[in-house]
């Protein structure tokens, strides 16, 4: 019960690791906002993990590319919870696998957009929140903000964002107690990572190269990626801030 009674809103949060972190959270006694575009997906697992409990789970309609829906979904949740303790920045997508050149301007604007100015945008609505509660910030970058991937410059270069943006923020709330941190996965066995695969020539070749790639030889669990950011929500990192934290299974040794 690390998060008994405490308010998270997790963006993206109806599939792959957002429901992973709200299933997590609310296993602890959270109380959880699934801020997602899929509403039907969010509401289901809303209800799926609110009957498990021991906490509770609602779902809010949000298209994060508005940032006039953003500021709503966090109202609305402070509304309905009466408090936010943390934000988790989760919401956004992998395009299929494109080089620079094919990859036109205004879908790198588009992507930036999704998958960066968003959480810059929901960091800034919840701060006045957060600073009431000294809660936290968890952006959920990617080992690719570190590491590169051949034919996703533009991705990794919105992930590289959030990871400059984690540590700048962590500076400017530390003195308020807002702690802000990030979490880069590798590769994660979710609907996203499969819908990249499939953009591939063999994509069970694929995802079984990229689970290779972890010493464990196998993919993360959404749930794995959701207990580092409870970690970093709760108290037990009350001395952490401004971290990448690399959970990567490995991938990134033996070079």
């Amino acid at each position: 019960m690390r998060f008994h009674d405490k308010v998270v809103i997790v963006t993206g949060g109806s599939k792959g690791i957002g429901a992973g972190c709200a299933r997590v959270f609310c296993q602890e006694g959270g109380l959880v906002a699934i801020a997602d575009i899929d509403t039907d997906a969010g509401q289901q697992l809303a209800d799926e993990i609110s009957s498990a409990g021991p906490g509770r789970a609602i779902c809010i309609p949000c298209d994060v590319r508005d940032y006039g829906q953003i500021e709503a979904a966090i109202e609305q949740t402070v509304q309905h919870f009466g408090r936010l303790d943390c934000l988790i920045n989760n919401a956004g997508w992998h395009p299929p696998a494109l080089t620079v050149e094919e990859m036109s301007l205004e879908e790198m604007e588009d992507l930036f957009r999704l998958n960066f100015f968003s959480t810059y945008a929901a960091s800034r609505c919840a701060l006045p929140h957060l600073r009431k509660t000294r809660g936290t910030i968890v952006n959920i970058s990617s080992m690719t903000a570190v590491l590169g991937q051949d034919q996703a410059a533009a991705y990794a270069a919105t992930k590289g964002a959030q990871l400059s943006f984690t540590k700048a923020l962590a500076i400017e709330t530390g003195p308020a107690g807002v702690r802000v941190n990030a979490v880069l996965p590798s590769n994660v066995d979710t609907p996203l990572m499969r819908a990249w695969a499939n953009s591939l020539p063999d994509p069970e070749a694929a995802v079984q190269r990229m689970a290779d790639l972890q010493v464990f030889r196998r993919l993360a669990q959404p749930e794995e990626i959701g207990r580092v950011c409870l970690f970093l929500a709760s108290d037990d990192s009350s001395f952490v801030t401004g971290q990448g934290i690399e959970v990567e299974g490995g991938s990134s040794l033996d070079y």
